[in-house]
């Protein structure tokens, strides 16, 4: 044989190697991993199963054993993108598949189908697990718009959209689906099993009471649906026999490949089977949805009850006296576990999970709660001690499981409080807001682009390491300041101030003022005596740490203009010291009710969310804080401001909310800003001296430092395992492996 013959033989015979390899890397995507499973009575597969109130794991040679499922919702973006959009990688997944396994959590939620990248990734990750694997709970995506908008669920458009979701969900798990590219839907070709890896089926979203309520009015009188694996029963409301008909379509949809699951569906505290004798509000007591009013007729793998259970919302968690039974060890009452009591007594037949609970990491804050557990205001330590005690309480009540909301965060999502200020809402993912607490459950924390690069510490040599560029400098801005330094991300407008000697808030008071459009007011109380020629629009109070926050101008208070005269009129009259002054940053955390729109009158409640936090920021130091908003250290002074208190309605296109009055629908309207003037200054507190960069009684803005940058369409962002994360792996670890 030639040396040419040889070479090509050789070529021949890699080629063929090449092939084979690929070959058998597929064929092991394609087919059933090895798992061990129960055969029913008509040969199906089974791994999980319900009994009475238990969820039971089969463990093979006929032996079932009781388990508490405990894990995480999972998401579907990460920063700069919007849920249809699906931009996981597999690195993305499997990263995150091995932080959840080693968290200690047995199961992954998602709420609608991923793209195929999700089932190969967890695929390919529990391959390497045996008889150990991370599970996943496939939920299926209701059409939750027509839904709302239709209030009729039995309109044919919606039954063919739902009944379509759910053949795409099941053939996606079993890898038995091309799906066609569909905006804001995922697709692509599945080919990889991960039916082995399944728990349960979990269908539909949080439902609308209204369209509860009149399904059940429309349709009254229809038959109880009885479907050949479930059927409604004699009880059952027009509208839970239609959710009879989808469990029933999953089951026999997935009976198909061989397999049987517990199946579920969505449910919330607004539709629940209890009464609220403490809730204000009607539409929460409207209509109810009752998991036992469908039974398995023909599911060996049965069926279980899952409610989204937060401790702040209804208000009737912190209204409701009779709720008032748990003591909670510091002088008030655990409402949240005397409602998961009274919801397990009721579901005493069938199991009952908590598949959505949690509090966020967040400065702002939307709802209050018992004990502290509000809906934000807290930092990531406090997150997580909350998260781990609302744990326990499912836990201790005989709940199957709890999956927390939620693993990461997600910049896209939007709060009653702050969305109105967020313009233009398609926009969100561009910019975190943290604000808005809805952005910032996650036990994953995904942070700003410069998160990693300035520490707030009170120390300014980690600006030195920024790129050229990055940083706008000023020398002398004001007496007695050597220095001003400002730079920007995703989140946050970050502030360095040099002084010429170590600030001692006893002594001084800082101040910058902010000026982003032509108005405003002029700061008379905090700089009297003087007139700038334009109007600010915040101002920026450094002092002592009760003093040290970020105030609005009276005429361009956010909070004012839209609950005050000029929007809801549940303010009282501003006074004249009000007229004058810089208000607190403030945002609602309750609505003025009264009868009859309501049950009773319950007043409007509102809370400050400008104060800055001083610690440090330092994720390695005992002292980290993930709400620290300043420091300082001998003569240097650092800050890092959230861009909505600055007047921003979205920083990425450089809108700001303008002066004009609020449209019928009292939205706010934006104008196009050319940047952030600041104006420095500092009052001494004893003789009330004012030092500022005026030389004369009043001062020209355009002569005062001017911070600028570009747009932006992408963005940079950070990942860190907040504190819940350890704190629930340490809980986790104190449960016994099986109930």
């Amino acid at each position: 044989m030639t040396t040419l013959a040889r070479k090509k033989l050789a070529i021949w015979i890699g080629l063929g190697a090449a092939l084979i390899a690929g070959g058998v890397f597929l064929v092991t995507l394609i087919l059933p991993p090895s798992h061990i499973s129960f055969a029913t009575s008509d040969g199906a597969e089974i791994k999980f199963q319900t009994s009475g109130d238990r969820f039971m794991e089969y463990e093979g040679d006929g032996v079932w054993n009781e388990m508490f499922v405990k894990g995480v919702n999972l998401g579907a973006t990460v920063p700069g993108h919007f849920p249809g959009e699906f931009p996981l990688t597999e690195d993305d997944y499997v990263r995150w598949f091995k932080q959840i396994d080693e968290m200690g959590a047995n199961v992954i939620r998602i709420y609608t189908v991923h793209n195929p990248v999700f089932y190969k990734s967890l695929v390919k990750y529990n391959r390497d697990k045996g008889e150990d694997p991370l599970y996943f709970m496939q939920g299926i995506w209701s059409p939750e718009e027509q839904l709302i908008e239709l209030k009729d669920a039995y309109n044919p458009g919606i039954k063919q959209k739902f009944h379509k979701e759910i053949e795409k969900a099941v053939k996606a798990v079993y890898g038995d689906l091309k799906a066609g590219a569909v905006q804001g839907e995922s697709g692509g070709k599945y080919t990889a099993n991960a039916g082995p890896y399944l728990m349960g089926w979990h269908i539909g979203t949080e439902w609308d009471p209204e369209m509860v309520d009149n399904t059940n009015k429309v349709h009254a009188g229809t038959e109880p649906y009885q479907g050949k694996h479930f059927a409604a029963t004699a009880e059952a409301s027009p509208f839970e026999s239609w959710l009879a008909e989808l469990v029933d379509q999953t089951a026999t949809q997935e009976r198909a490949y061989g397999w049987e699951h517990p199946i579920t569906f969505t449910n919330w505290v607004t539709t629940d089977v209890l009464e609220h004798p403490g809730e204000p509000l009607f539409e929460e007591d409207m209509a109810s949805v009752d998991a036992t009013h469908i039974e398995p007729v023909d599911w060996e793998a049965g069926y279980f009850a899952a409610y989204h259970v937060y401790p702040y919302y209804p208000d009737f968690f912190h209204l409701d006296k009779t709720l008032e039974s748990i003591p909670d060890g510091n002088n008030d009452y655990n409402t949240y576990k005397a409602y998961l009591k009274k919801l397990k007594a009721y579901y005493k037949d069938i199991p009952v999970m908590v598949t959505e609970y949690g509090v966020p990491s967040s400065l702002g804050v939307s709802h209050l709660g018992r004990g502290g557990r509000n809906q934000g205001g807290h930092s990531e330590q406090e997150q997580g001690e909350i998260d781990v005690s609302l744990t326990r309480d499912i836990y201790d009540e005989g709940y199957a499981g709890a999956i927390l909301f939620m693993w990461q965060d997600e910049w896209f999502k939007k709060t009653w409080n702050t969305m109105r200020f967020e313009i233009p809402e398609d926009r969100r993912s561009y910019w975190l807001n943290v604000l808005t607490n809805e952005k910032l459950f996650g036990i994953l924390s995904m942070g700003p682009g410069k998160e990693d690069q300035i520490t707030i510490d009170g120390k300014l040599e980690d600006w030195d390491a920024l790129a050229e560029g990055e940083v706008k400098s000023w020398d002398n801005p004001s007496p007695g300041m050597k220095r001003l330094r400002v730079t920007h991300d995703e989140a946050y407008v970050y502030v360095g101030l040099t002084l010429d000697e170590p600030f001692d808030p006893a002594k001084r008071e800082l101040y910058l003022g902010s000026d982003i459009l032509s108005g405003g007011d002029q700061p008379k109380t905090e700089l009297p005596g003087k007139t700038l020629s334009d109007g600010l629009e915040n101002l920026i109070v450094i002092g002592s740490d009760e003093e040290t926050q970020v105030k609005a101008a009276p005429t361009y208070d956010f909070h004012r203009r839209l609950y005050g005269q000029y929007g809801y009129w549940m303010l009282d009259e501003q006074t004249e010291e009000q007229k004058v002054q810089f208000q607190p940053w403030k945002l609602a955390v309750s609505l003025t009710m009264t009868p009859p729109d309501t049950r009773f009158a319950q007043p409007f409640k509102d809370m400050t969310v400008g104060k800055l936090v001083r610690g440090t920021s330092d994720r390695e130091s005992e002292n980290f804080n993930s709400l620290t908003s300043w420091q300082y250290s001998g003569n240097e002074v650092e800050l890092r401001i959230p861009w909505m208190l600055l007047g921003f309605a979205d920083p990425s296109s450089l809108q700001v909310i303008d002066y004009g009055p609020l449209k019928k629908d009292r939205s706010f309207t934006t104008e196009k800003t050319s940047g952030i003037t600041f104006v420095p200054w500092m009052v001494e507190r004893g003789s009330g001296e004012v030092s500022w960069p005026g030389d004369t009684g009043t001062l020209d803005l355009a002569t005062q430092p001017k911070y600028t940058w570009s747009p932006w369409e992408t963005v940079k962002y950070t990942e860190h395992l907040k504190a819940g994360y350890y704190a629930l792996k340490d809980y986790y670890a104190s449960l016994p492996d099986r109930r």
